[in-house]
């Protein structure tokens, strides 16, 4: 069924809420991002890892985990991405609605094949800004984990492996 619309969209957050659910897209400094779908090897990394840190949240009782395509609006009006995992902490629940709406505690970023510079540089910068406290980026190709933490506002790389992501903050070692 084709949604009728009876005014056009006065802002670009507007636009982006606009999009057909499930839409691979992100909206970073007013900028909209699209891209496919991911590779075969970035869904196995995500399965892989969701299937260890979900139970060792849950049995826990540390939060919540929620794997993209879901909404993470950083701010209302121009900032809103879709992380590969996603962790909010018991303590931020709040921010859980209908999407998350504010800054989750922990990200992971699996790089996707031919724009890895999307997850390396501007995300990094993005959650960097709204303070992200634990923020991981996975080279699929290598299985290299580059662990940064916040640190007076700034990140700072506190973990560097293969096949293996250990958080400071879920206080737990995890193989993919």
């Amino acid at each position: 069924m084709e949604e009728l619309i009876i005014s056009p969209p006065k802002s670009i957050m507007e636009v982006y809420r606009m999009l057909p659910e499930g839409t691979l897209a992100e909206l970073i400094n007013k900028v909209i991002y699209m891209s496919p779908s991911p590779i075969s090897q970035h869904q196995r990394i995500i399965s892989k890892l969701l299937s260890k840190v979900y139970p060792h949240v849950e049995s826990n009782g540390l939060g919540e985990v929620f794997i993209a395509p879901f909404d993470v609006y950083l701010d209302e009006h121009s900032n809103a991405v879709q992380p590969d995992i996603v962790f909010v902490s018991k303590e931020n629940s709040h921010i859980i609605k209908d999407h998350i709406h504010g800054v989750p505690d922990l990200v992971i970023e699996v790089l996707s094949e031919g724009n890895k510079n999307h997850d390396l540089k501007r995300k990094r910068k993005l959650y960097e800004k709204f303070g992200v406290k634990e923020y991981w980026m996975i080279d699929p190709e290598t299985k290299e984990a580059i662990g940064l933490t916040l640190q007076q506002k700034k990140y700072a790389e506190f973990f560097r492996g293969n096949s293996v992501l250990k958080s400071a903050l879920l206080k737990k070692q995890f193989e993919f």
